[in-house]
């Protein structure tokens, strides 16, 4: 920190002698040698002090990856690659044989026309009844 080369420290140490004297020159050495061993202290506890800050703030990193891992809802996440507009849900949820029922199939024009032609007639064919009616359904 401090660039001193020996005939700067001994030209402070015969300063120091003039000043201070003889007899009160270990004293003062000693006081000096206190005041830095305080302040070495000081500085080892103020950088402990901020390691922690560092290792807290990567913990609550890892706290947050870690939430972030456990709330990762995986069915909805496939869900929405799959299903993304909702149709195949609500295909299973809604039932076809209730009066109200929107949505369903709607086949393409190309494979409606191949059918018109077959059948001979000019209107769209009407599609089949179910195969299985349930008994609360059945007139």
């Amino acid at each position: 920190m401090f660039d001193l080369a020996w005939s700067e420290i001994a030209l402070i140490g015969v300063v120091a002698l003039v000043v201070i004297g003889p007899k009160d020159l270990p004293e003062a050495i000693r006081g000096l040698a206190r005041g830095v061993q305080k302040l070495r202290r000081m500085a080892g506890e103020f950088q402990s002090q901020a390691d922690e800050l560092v290792r807290e703030a990567k913990l609550d990193e890892v706290r947050n990856s870690i939430n972030e891992i456990r709330s990762f809802n995986i069915k909805d996440t496939l869900e929405k690659a799959v299903d993304a507009d909702g149709s195949i849900r609500k295909t299973f949820t809604e039932d076809p044989l209730k009066p109200g029922f929107s949505g369903g199939y709607t086949p393409p024009a190309s494979a409606m026309e191949g059918a018109g032609a077959a059948t001979g007639s000019a209107e769209p064919a009407k599609p089949a009844a179910p195969a299985f009616i349930p008994p609360a359904y059945a007139p």
